[in-house]
């Protein structure tokens, strides 16, 4: 493929990028983005609603219930008939001749009735109260610890960016160096001091570049596009770029153990505490209960009237002094799932504190990779400047050249991606210290 081509090819894929419309963007920026507009931020968020939700249930078992009612009636049932009247207090007594107790003409009736239920002793409810107030505190910290995950999800997805820009200006950098050696060459070869060869090698390492060049531009799409994603957005056309660029995260790192306060740790203790509760109200709905009631109702053979009234109040004690035992089954049942989640969170621990031991590794290993990068960099750059040196007088092939340019533009790469390397390590063992989020 012909040089003209290739250029026009470049510059396409450049202006393809700019027609874009381009944002710089601070980290601070993003991350606040994201707590607010997430998606599983969101799923978390209404999941914490359900649960408070389902808590007001438990309400029933302190607070009274209380009903009121309006029913109109016609009937000429004796039985029906004559309570109605005396409901009424309407009963004469002619209302006691057999034939009108035995055939009584059809009677209205309007009842107004208000009816209160007060719970006075459920010990099982109260238990599963409890149980439910436990639930919504576990989601409560799994809630915060979606958002630290999400939080690590933004920072991981911007120094991807971060990462895929300077990758795209060391290979542009290159590409520079490329065309100012080739310009060298084609002089030479115009004045016959080299033979076609090497121009043609100076060609195939410029068409290489620019092939790089294109894949750059395209990861940093992507990149861009998948920070979107994370917080919550569309990108509608838009091209994110940090308003920083990559540079080593200097933090100072000092071992520590596993924080027991960590939020994803704290939602699994209490969820296993909640099985204690459950486990009562399982045996408490053996115990007897205590309910008061009472109801105030009005009445009138005419709607919307109310010259008659009368009043009903009493308490009830219930006991189920046998339920075939499914309350036993009911309590064993759960405290195989409590011994079950015990056991789920020892082993969430050990699993824990491994991760974090493997994190300061990770970062141990990290750093020493950068300083390889940064040493085997200042290597290659050096091998360049003499063969660029000696090249120039004569003493090197064009090959050689091209070499030691590749050379360096590979190492100036490797610098780039253990940074990345070493920085996300980083964030990720903020994470797993259950580091604030700081926006």
């Amino acid at each position: 493929m012909n040089r003209p081509l290739f250029s026009l090819l470049l510059l396409y894929a450049a202006a393809s990028l700019s027609a874009q419309d381009t944002l710089s963007v601070e980290l601070k920026q993003l991350r606040a983005t994201a707590q607010n507009k997430n998606f599983e931020l969101l799923r978390s968020q209404a999941q914490v609603g359900e649960a408070q939700a389902e808590l007001l249930k438990s309400r029933a078992a302190y607070l009274p219930n209380v009903e009121v009612s309006y029913t109109g009636t016609h009937t000429n049932n004796p039985l029906m008939a004559f309570g109605s009247k005396l409901n009424q207090e309407r009963v004469q007594m002619e209302d006691f001749n057999p034939s009108k107790l035995n055939s009584p003409d059809g009677i209205f009736n309007f009842t107004t009735k208000v009816e209160v239920q007060q719970p006075l002793f459920n010990k099982d409810a109260l238990y599963q109260k409890k149980a439910g107030e436990i639930r919504v505190e576990a989601l409560k910290d799994y809630s915060t610890r979606s958002r630290q995950y999400v939080d690590l999800e933004v920072r991981n997805a911007y120094m991807q960016l971060q990462m895929s820009y300077a990758m795209e200006k060391v290979l542009r950098q290159a590409y520079s160096t490329v065309l100012a050696n080739k310009a060298v060459v084609a002089n030479y070869f115009k004045n016959g001091m080299v033979q076609k060869t090497e121009l043609l090698e100076m060609e195939v390492r410029q068409s290489g570049i620019e092939s790089q060049l294109k894949s750059a531009q395209a990861q940093v799409e992507s990149a861009s596009d998948y920070l979107f994603f994370v917080m919550g957005e569309n990108p509608k056309g838009r091209i994110l770029k940090p308003s920083e660029e990559l540079s080593l995260d200097n933090k100072l790192i000092a071992p520590t153990t596993l924080p027991l306060e960590r939020n994803d740790i704290t939602s699994q203790q209490k969820a296993l505490s909640s099985f204690d509760y459950m486990i009562k109200a399982s045996q408490a709905t053996l115990l007897p209960r205590i309910n008061a009631f009472g109801s105030f109702e009005l009445y009138d053979d005419k709607p919307y009237q109310f010259d008659a009234n009368g009043y009903l109040v009493g308490v009830q004690v219930s006991w189920n002094v046998f339920d075939a035992k499914k309350s036993h089954a009911q309590s064993q049942i759960l405290a195989a799932q409590k011994f079950s989640k015990s056991l789920e969170l020892e082993q969430y621990l050990e699993k824990s504190s491994m991760e974090l031991r493997k994190a300061y590794r990770q970062i141990d290993e990290s750093m020493a990779r950068v300083e390889l990068a940064e040493k085997a960099l200042e290597q290659s750059e050096e091998a360049y400047r003499i063969r660029k040196n000696r090249y120039d007088q004569g003493l090197e092939k064009a090959t050689d050249l091209l070499g030691a340019e590749t050379m360096v533009s590979e190492k100036q790469l490797a610098l780039v991606e253990s940074t990345f390397h070493y920085n996300r390590a980083v964030a990720h063992l903020d994470f797993l210290l259950n580091e604030p989020i700081t926006q």
